[in-house]
């Protein structure tokens, strides 16, 4: 059986691509080491690796509350990820319709704009 952190780590992959995790892993310290574990371990080989809910939901509830928190600079690597997640423009524009009624329409806004600018840079790329 793999370890929490082995899980993560396959799911960070697969979820964020092996060029964002490998600069990611290339940027570690032995200053943030504690909290890379942590979300290795926390974020990716719990919460994301739980097969309760689909990638693609869990990516619209993950923009949802970035987005609700004032997260913003999560943002553009969330929307990236839709790539692997199976989460459409589409969704991502429903979710942050939510946020602009529970949460807030400037917030909603900033996090749209973010999106289009990073689907935008995403269909240049292709």
């Amino acid at each position: 059986m793999a370890s929490r952190h082995d899980t993560g780590m396959a799911t960070r992959r697969s979820v964020l691509g092996d060029a964002h995790v490998d600069r990611a892993e290339a940027a570690k310290s032995d200053f943030d080491l504690p909290f890379q574990t942590l979300i290795t371990e926390g974020a990716w080989g719990t919460v994301w690796s739980d097969d309760t809910i689909s990638r693609r939901e869990r990516s619209m509830l993950t923009l949802a509350l970035l987005a609700a928190t004032g997260n913003f600079e999560e943002i553009p690597m969330h929307i990236r990820a839709t790539a692997n997640t199976g989460a459409t423009a589409d969704d991502v524009m429903q979710a942050f319709l939510h946020v602009a009624i529970y949460a807030g329409v400037p917030k909603a806004n900033h996090a749209i704009k973010l999106a289009k600018q990073t689907f935008s840079e995403m269909e240049k790329s292709t």
